[in-house]
């Protein structure tokens, strides 16, 4: 949906014309899982699916917003009151960005909202991510608060850690805030530093999500984290970001073996992240493609978050292309989706291989979406 549909819809619910209007993506990660909150190294890029705000400022303190992905669900707070979780999951992430703000003390006005997305939910694409970063925007232009994009990033990961209680790094909302055009960016999780690294033309990127009913337990990401954390403090380190891999072989006694290998695929990716942003940057590509598979292999074995189904995803895909790609698990795991990247030539095959052979083993039916990569955040007048 374009803007002006989503304008249209704006003036049949308010009455008035919109103002203002914003764009945030949803992402995808070409590699460096489970570094962010390590402090370590990501190399994500935004895509073609984004998150859409119309809105128009209003006079008083009241936030009236509608999506629509959830026509019924019409979402109204007052900023002047203490904002706590609303009636709708979606609403809830337009509350936290508010929140945030309002504690760091941002002077916000009252605004209506209409609001679309087409990133894929459940595909490991981060839809909320765009949409807290749309928010973030929005007010940061119409109330005129002079946010870096870092720093409305920041404002989203908050709200996701604070109000939502989903203790997630920062690479999602910072991707989506200051993607560019074409490339890649090499985020550096520590500083927020980052570094745009240009995609090929000729080369592919293909998200394929498994449809496996992800059970993302909050368990099952908390112990991951608190191995992490075990690991580096067991070292003496503030985060393993600071740690080497000659360090974590000297502590393995001292380490269970499930700890030592959560330890081992962090050190080993940030690595690995590094690898890839110089190997994508020269245009060496078959080097790019070992080191994804080699991303892939820590995943299932080092740090265990992918599954049958995405496991049986990455061999489709390696098959079909025979060592001219690759394809590894992308996202927080547990079900979810593959990235896999190949030359655009290719990308047929790979699609033929995957209808043909995933769902009569797995029992499900694969989205495939051929993806580009976007610019970030955008906002301005109507």
């Amino acid at each position: 949906m374009a803007h002006e549909a989503l304008a249209q819809a704006f003036t049949q619910h308010f009455g008035n014309a919109p103002t203002v209007k914003v764009s945030a993506p949803g992402r995808v990660n070409l590699i460096g899982e489970h570094t962010d909150y390590n402090e370590g190294f990501v190399l994500p890029c935004a895509l073609q699916f984004k998150t859409l705000i119309v809105a128009k400022p209003r006079e008083d303190t009241i936030i009236n917003a509608f999506s629509l992905q959830y026509p019924e669900a019409i979402e109204q707070f007052d900023i002047a009151e203490p904002i706590n979780p609303g009636l709708y999951p979606w609403g809830d992430y337009l509350r936290g960005v508010v929140k945030e703000l309002m504690d760091a003390g941002a002077p916000l006005t009252g605004m209506d909202i209409a609001i679309s997305s087409d990133v894929p939910q459940g595909s490991g694409l981060s839809s909320s991510a765009a949409l807290e970063v749309a928010v973030g925007g929005l007010f940061n232009f119409s109330c005129n608060l002079g946010l870096t994009g870092a720093q409305i990033a920041r404002t989203g990961q908050l709200a996701e850690n604070n109000f939502i209680d989903c203790q997630c790094g920062i690479m999602d909302q910072l991707i989506s805030a200051e993607a560019q055009f074409h490339s890649a960016l090499l985020i550096d999780c520590m500083d927020l530093s980052t570094r745009a690294v240009a995609i090929p033309d000729d080369l592919a990127l293909l998200v394929i999500n498994s449809n496996y009913p992800r059970k993302l337990a909050d368990s099952d990401y908390n112990e991951r984290r608190l191995a992490c954390e075990q690991a580096a403090k067991v070292m003496g380190k503030s985060s393993l970001r600071h740690a080497t891999l000659d360090e974590l072989n000297a502590v393995k006694k001292e380490l269970s073996d499930t700890v030592f290998r959560r330890a081992k695929h962090v050190i080993t990716e940030n690595d690995r992240v590094l690898q890839a942003a110089n190997a994508l940057a020269q245009n060496e590509l078959d080097r790019l493609y070992a080191i994804m598979h080699e991303a892939h292999l820590s995943l299932k074995y080092d740090f265990e978050i992918t599954v049958p189904a995405t496991d049986g995803l990455v061999d489709i895909c390696m098959n079909a292309l025979a060592g001219k790609g690759a394809c590894r698990q992308t996202g927080g795991g547990f079900g979810g989706a593959v990235i896999c990247l190949c030359a655009k030539h290719d990308v047929q095959r790979v699609i033929n291989a995957v209808n043909n052979e995933y769902e009569p083993r797995f029992k499900l039916h694969p989205d495939i979406m051929l993806c580009e990569p976007h610019q970030g955040l955008c906002v301005g007048l109507f």
